[in-house]
């Protein structure tokens, strides 16, 4: 992927309506703002006797990135789809960008970006074809198809590709090209289920500024994805699911601030023991190949005094981190019961 610059948002932005003046004689607050993004509430979904949905609620404002967190089998892409207006809930409610998918699906369909985590049909077409026809069927001016497909090949780094055929692609190549399918009609929603499955490194780098991006022209951008550590990196907030329920909505900055574990490596593991001890630190042993302990961190403040009075203990500290990312830890003590 490059950092080509994306195509800019559709500028016509849905105002909240307007209020009746208040009553004679009687105080009123002012009418909130309404939201502007994507909200769910109270969706439910079951395919027989499977529940794949019971009960989640979701906002995803527009400007940010919104990660959507849980174990196989909680019901993510189940709620993807329903967002994305390819499958009706059976209970509960759904706006993008104002418009309700159940009434009207094509309305909010050119509104959505839509990236499965797969690439699907049309593997005997090559990527230009592929995007071409996405084109035409989202109705883009046919004197700009060329120059539109031309920008997502470069965007996603498939421009050399251009004329292979999808199902030579790499796994990571093919999610390249979804990505640029999801886009090609400039939406104001992107939806995404595991979009880095399959990516390199750089490729995965290059995701990251992209969606950032999106984000920053104040499109809504959704992300599933089980790579927690990168989301930390991609995201404002996150949603958490399992078992079909919403568990827990939080900022990134929330997750941040919160109780932490913390890494700790030493060039004399010995003294290191002895200090946490003499501090009254409690700690247990790391479980990666590197010998380390791990500590339990209310907040940064108390992490960097840790750090300070180690060091003044006369510890060589070789590492001090978070164990793990802070979506991660956020995650991991929620205890979910894998299926």
């Amino acid at each position: 992927m490059t950092e080509n610059q994306p195509l800019p948002p559709d500028p016509d932005a849905q105002q909240p309506s307007g209020s009746r003046p208040p009553e004679p004689q009687l105080l009123k607050s002012p009418p909130a703002q309404a939201f502007r993004g994507l909200s769910a509430t109270g969706l439910a979904r079951s395919f027989g006797p499977v529940h794949a949905v019971v009960n989640m609620d979701l906002q995803a404002p527009s400007g940010q990135v919104t990660a959507l967190i849980g174990p196989n089998g909680a019901g993510k892409t189940t709620l993807l789809l329903m967002l994305a207006s390819l499958l009706a809930p059976d209970k509960g409610s759904i706006s993008v960008m104002g418009i309700d998918p159940v009434k009207d699906p094509a309305a909010a369909r050119a509104r959505i970006g839509w990236m499965p985590d797969t690439l699907g049909v049309w593997e005997a077409l090559t990527a230009r074809e592929i995007l071409t026809t996405m084109a035409k069927f989202y109705h883009l001016p046919k004197a700009k198809v060329a120059g539109r497909v031309e920008a997502l090949l470069e965007l996603v780094n498939l421009a050399p590709l251009a004329d292979q055929k999808a199902r030579v692609l790499s796994r990571g190549q093919q999610q390249r090209l979804s990505l640029a399918r999801a886009l090609i009609h400039d939406p104001d929603v992107l939806l995404l289920d595991e979009p880095a499955s399959g990516l390199d490194p750089g490729s995965r780098v290059a995701l990251r500024s992209i969606l950032r991006r999106l984000a920053a022209e104040g499109r809504v951008v959704v992300v599933s994805s089980h790579v927690l550590a990168e989301l930390d990196e991609i995201a404002d907030g996150a949603v958490f699911v399992n078992q079909g329920r919403t568990v827990l909505a939080q900022s990134v900055e929330q997750a941040t601030g919160q109780g932490r574990s913390y890494a700790i490596a030493a060039l004399d593991p010995a003294s290191l023991a002895a200090a946490l001890t003499g501090l009254g630190v409690p700690f247990e042993a790391g479980k990666g190949r590197r010998t380390s302990v791990t500590v339990a961190v209310e907040r940064e403040e108390q992490a960097a005094a840790l750090l300070r009075d180690l060091v003044g203990a006369g510890v060589d500290i070789s590492s001090f981190a978070p164990a793990v990312g802070a979506l991660e830890e956020t995650y991991m003590n929620m205890k979910v019961e894998q299926p």
